[in-house]
C-alpha cells in the first residue's frame, strides 16, 4: 500500500474536503490534488512517516482556513478574516479599563489588574504596537499620576473638588483607552 491509499491519508483528505466546502469546486479540487501530490512525493508507506507528513501539512482546519483566506471574494479581493472578538481580548480591555478605579479603591488590586491587563495586551495578536502603546499609556498613566500626586500632596489634604477630579480622571482616562482598544478590535 502506498501513502495515498493509507486510511490516515484518506481521513485527512476527507477532513480537508469537509472544511473547504465553501471553496469553489475547481479551487477545492486543486487544493486536494496538491495535498495528494505532496503526500505521494513522500514515497512512504510507513505509518509513522505518514503521520509526520500529515503533521507537516498542518491540521485540516488550518489548511482549509488558509485556502479560504486566499480565495477572492466577489469583488476580486482576497477574503479578509472575520473580526476577532475573543474572550481574552474582552478580558484585556476590561482589566485595563478598571485598573485606575481599582487603584483608588485598593492599590494592590489595581496594580494586579493593571499588570495582568498589560501582560495580556502585549502578548495579544489582536492589536498593533500603536494601540498597545495607547492602551498602556491610558491604563498605566492613572496609577502613576496617583502615585505622584500622593507624594507631592502628602502634606496637604484633598478637598471634595480635588477628590472628585481624581476619581473622574481615574475613570475617564482608562475608559478612553479601553474604548480605543475595542474600536481597533472591531476593524
Amino acid at each position: 500500500m502506498n501513502a495515498i491509499d493509507h486510511p490516515l491519508v484518506a481521513a485527512y483528505l476527507d477532513a480537508v474536503a469537509r472544511e473547504t466546502a465553501e471553496l469553489p469546486a475547481d479551487r477545492r479540487a486543486e487544493l486536494l490534488a496538491d495535498l495528494r501530490e505532496h503526500i505521494e512525493v513522500s514515497g512512504t508507506d510507513d505509518e509513522q512517516r505518514i503521520r509526520e507528513v500529515l503533521a507537516e501539512l498542518g491540521e485540516p482546519r488550518t489548511v482549509a482556513a488558509s485556502a479560504l483566506a486566499e480565495e477572492p471574494q466577489a469583488g476580486g479581493t482576497p477574503a479578509s478574516p472575520a473580526p476577532v472578538r475573543p474572550g481574552r481580548a474582552r478580558l484585556t480591555v476590561g482589566l485595563l479599563g478598571v485598573a485606575g478605579l481599582l487603584a483608588l479603591l485598593n492599590p494592590l488590586a489595581g496594580g494586579v489588574a493593571l499588570l495582568a491587563g498589560l501582560a495580556l495586551l502585549w502578548t495579544s495578536p489582536y492589536w498593533d504596537n500603536r494601540h498597545k502603546l495607547i492602551g498602556t499609556a491610558t491604563a498605566a498613566g492613572v496609577p502613576v499620576l496617583l502615585l505622584l500626586a500622593a507624594v507631592l500632596l502628602a502634606a496637604t489634604r484633598l478637598g471634595p473638588t480635588e477628590l472628585l477630579v481624581v476619581v473622574a480622571v481615574s475613570v475617564a482616562v482608562p475608559a478612553f483607552g479601553a474604548i480605543t482598544l475595542l474600536r481597533a478590535l472591531r476593524r
